[in-house]
């Protein structure tokens, strides 16, 4: 990411964003973490990401089971509930609403500054 607004920003919608990877296929905190990085999304500090595990557990949208690991100790996965498949579609609906509000927004304000410069 490219500042500091844009990290702040995607704190707001990392809950989602987790979901959304979750749903996909189950995965432990340093799993989601490398795998949020895949979509640039890399300035989200791992302290973030931890934290948010436990809230999103606590109120039941994901649930954690110990697995063994191959490569050392059992790890933590994180399953996505039906509580959670409710948030992650939720989510996807503010997000849709949410952008096309946006993008209408500037829209009319590129088209206002492009009436201003001819």
């Amino acid at each position: 990411m490219k500042s500091n607004t844009s990290s702040q920003m995607l704190k707001g919608i990392l809950q989602g964003v987790m979901l959304i990877i979750l749903e996909k296929k189950p995965d432990y905190g340093y799993g989601i973490s490398k795998q949020i990085n895949q979509y640039g999304l890399s300035d989200i500090p791992k302290g973030t990401i931890y934290p948010l595990l436990t809230t999103m557990e606590k109120r039941g949208l994901i649930e954690g089971k110990m697995k063994p690991s191959l490569a050392g100790p059992d790890r933590k996965y994180y399953f996505t509930t039906v509580a959670g498949i409710q948030a992650k579609k939720d989510f996807i609906n503010e997000w849709h609403f949410l952008e096309g509000a946006v993008n209408q927004l500037i829209d009319e304000g590129e088209n206002n500054e492009n009436k201003r410069n001819d």
